[in-house]
């Protein structure tokens, strides 16, 4: 009995820590990580077209994990747990201020700009106008570390003297499709997305309330293990996506309105970093 015990041990430890391993340090499979803005079937449905298209022109196998929350997903690409990473513009600004840079492959370019907006929103019929109208209702959030979601409002309301305390009571919802739904069910008064979830929904009686400055879409970093060689390769097929008909499907199925993928640089984000800085400076634990 005892025998089988130590045996049955040994087996589960394999299982649990030996393969993983092996599996992550196989130099032909890149796991390709997405951080959690929509559901995971969602995610997952979106991405394989691009996996699957990086896959043939890399010759490695691209396997995609949609990790369980924004900590979870800045906590692996800056601890190379991932390979390759799609992350909001709040989770690469904190990543880069915990971990380091990392080799920036793209940022997105959404109907033709490499910039994006978040967006405050109402019902059609509400009685809410301004922004100020926003206290003692409730407000829905997306997630702690979302760009659109949540940081960026938090500077909106910031400038207009609004501080979170002053809702009756705020949620964080996981995902803007649950954040308009909440607001169209009219159990939330008001929410924050970004602005491609907005239009998506607008004409469902959505109305925008405030619009958020532009900022320097979601980007596309690799980790410090990745080869020079695979970076190339990777960014020669992206950069080649609306380039052709296959590459335009692709883009496509990630967002309907999305026309490209560009080159990035860290000071683009460095806008993004000032709002961050402000409200940390102003009490906000971010």
């Amino acid at each position: 009995m005892f025998y089988k015990f130590v045996k049955c041990s040994v087996f589960l430890f394999v299982l649990f820590f030996l393969l993983p391993e092996t599996y992550a340090r196989d130099k032909n499979i890149l796991i390709f990580g997405i951080h959690p803005y929509l559901p995971a079937s969602e995610l997952i449905d979106r991405f394989t077209p691009l996996s699957n298209y990086l896959s043939r022109k890399t010759g490695k196998k691209i396997v995609i994990e949609v990790s369980k929350d924004y900590n979870d997903h800045i906590e692996k690409i800056g601890n190379d747990k991932i390979d390759i990473a799609f992350m909001g513009p709040v989770s690469y600004v904190k990543m880069v201020q915990k971990y380091g840079k990392k080799s920036l492959i793209c940022r997105l370019e959404v109907n033709g700009r490499p910039t994006f907006r978040g967006v405050i929103v109402v019902s059609k019929d509400s009685k809410i106008k301004v922004l100020s109208d926003l206290k003692g209702k409730r407000f829905a959030f997306v997630d702690p570390e979302s760009t659109m979601g949540y940081i960026v409002p938090l500077y909106l309301f910031l400038i207009d003297g609004i501080n979170i305390r002053d809702f009756s009571s705020y949620r964080f919802l996981y995902n803007h499709h649950n954040v308009v739904l909440g607001v169209l069910a009219g159990d939330f008064d008001a929410g924050a997305v970004k602005e491609d979830i907005f239009y998506e929904y607008e004409k469902r009686g959505l109305r925008a309330l405030a619009w958020s400055p532009d900022i320097s879409e979601h980007v596309i970093v690799t980790n410090k293990k990745v080869s020079k060689k695979t970076i190339r390769e990777l960014s020669k097929a992206i950069f080649q996506l609306k380039n052709s008909r296959e590459g335009i499907k692709i883009l496509k199925k990630i967002q309907p309105n999305l026309t490209g993928m560009v080159s990035a640089d860290d000071k683009d984000y460095e806008n993004l970093r000032n709002i961050y800085q402000r409200l940390i400076e102003v009490g906000y634990k971010l």
